[in-house]
């Protein structure tokens, strides 16, 4: 299909990983009543240290209109630019497959099953065989840094990877990066991934570490992780993109969130400052198409260890690199800022919560004074029929597709 009536050369689509902007009307029903990481984390940041969070370019564009963020006031139209909303979530969950494959379109109504107790005997002993394992450590719902802390001499000594879940529909395989090899760890990842295929299991994550506390060196993880999600199970906005003749691009985990489906080409990084030089060294030289960023430390790093500190710093980070990302804009350019769920790092537990997810936008074509209200969008495949219009304009259209969302770009564009 050829490309028709684009009316953007170009959209940047960032997902803060885990930055959630208030809880969702259901959200008792998850355990998440009053989870809130925007509002939680300038509260108890200004609580715990006496500092403000300081976000004055994402100030500018609306953040803190969206939620109540201690230290960052909301602004009238004239005071900044671009706009800003929040959107809810239909699908039934809170990881990140199902608020990725929503962002795009496709709503998960049947939610992917969750083992807090840890998967079978059966099961276990199946992978074991097939893997030629010497057996295996964990199985059991638990922190990733806890459970490297507790079975990681254990691993070593035995050659028994570590395995674990969570609140979450995930499989996670943690192994010795150079005891166990790398290698070896994505081989046994992708055998457990055609095993949990049949169990509706979200993803497969493999987790290498490295370290050892007996030599003086303490355990810790690396960015060489791999997420090995499911099949989306219909096309998605990156489908049809790809089939309008539309180049995408996907910086982080991007990828591997939708099984390789609508991405032509990925950039692996190495947590968010990574993820930062990439997408700013991106946009000086891809100029046409989706330009898609997931950073990933918001989530991985600080929301679930419960960082206060650490999130907020790295919420900083992105900030200060917001002019040289808007330096980079050109008129036909629109630059997208969402998240994929939350992840209130003042919260109880160490899991996702059910949140809004904050929703920015800018485009130099943009002639409203900013910032203004996109609204509560009532999907995050909100995010993804914008996009969809914005670059394959009438293919869009004419593909047929029942994608979940509706387009904000006239309100960006008129």
């Amino acid at each position: 299909m050829a490309q028709t009536n684009s009316k953007f050369d170009r959209v940047i689509l960032v997902v803060l990983d885990g930055v959630g902007a208030g809880e969702l009307p259901d959200a008792k029903a998850y355990g998440d009543t009053d989870s809130n990481t925007l509002g939680n984390l300038a509260r108890v940041l200004k609580e715990k240290t006496g500092r403000t969070l300081n976000l004055p370019n994402l100030g500018r564009l609306g953040i803190g209109n969206i939620t109540s963020i201690a230290g960052v006031a909301p602004k009238k139209a004239g005071e900044g630019a671009g706009a800003f909303g929040k959107a809810r979530e239909l699908s039934n969950g809170k990881d990140t497959t199902s608020g990725h494959w929503e962002m795009a379109g496709l709503v998960v109504e049947q939610p992917f099953r969750t083992y807090p107790d840890g998967f079978s005997a059966e099961v276990m002993a199946a992978w074991v065989k097939e893997c030629g394992l010497p057996g295996y450590l964990g199985n059991k719902a638990a922190s990733g840094t806890e459970i490297i802390e507790e079975l990681g001499r254990e691993h070593l000594a035995t050659g028994k990877p570590i395995v674990y879940t969570s609140a979450d529909s995930v499989w996670q395989i943690a192994a010795h990066e150079e005891a166990f090899g790398l290698q070896r760890l994505y081989d046994i990842s992708k055998a457990a991934r055609k095993i949990c295929d049949g169990m509706g299991i979200s993803r497969v994550i493999a987790r290498p570490f490295v370290g050892n506390p007996d030599k003086g060196t303490p355990f810790k993880r690396t960015y060489n992780r791999k997420d090995l999600a499911q099949h989306p199970f219909g096309k998605t906005v990156l489908d049809l993109l790809v089939d309008a003749g539309v180049p995408t691009l996907g910086i982080g985990k991007i990828s591997s969130i939708y099984a390789g489906h609508g991405i032509q080409k990925n950039i692996d990084t190495a947590g968010n400052t990574d993820g930062i030089r990439v997408l700013i060294e991106q946009m000086k030289t891809t100029k046409k198409g989706l330009i898609f960023c997931n950073l990933i430390d918001f989530d991985m790093l600080y929301g679930h260890r419960r960082d206060v500190v650490g999130f907020a710093d790295a919420l900083e980070e992105y900030d200060r690199a917001m002019p040289a990302i808007l330096a980079e804009m050109g008129p036909r350019d629109l630059l997208l800022m969402s998240a994929d769920h939350g992840n209130d790092p003042t919260y109880r537990g160490s899991d996702h919560t059910r949140e809004f997810i904050p929703l920015l936008a800018y485009s130099p074509a943009t002639r409203a004074p900013g910032p203004f209200d996109l609204g509560v969008r009532g999907t995050f495949g909100d995010i993804g029929a914008t996009v969809l219009e914005a670059l394959a304009g009438d293919a869009a259209r004419s593909t047929g597709a029942k994608l979940a969302g509706e387009s904000f770009l006239a309100k960006l564009t008129n």
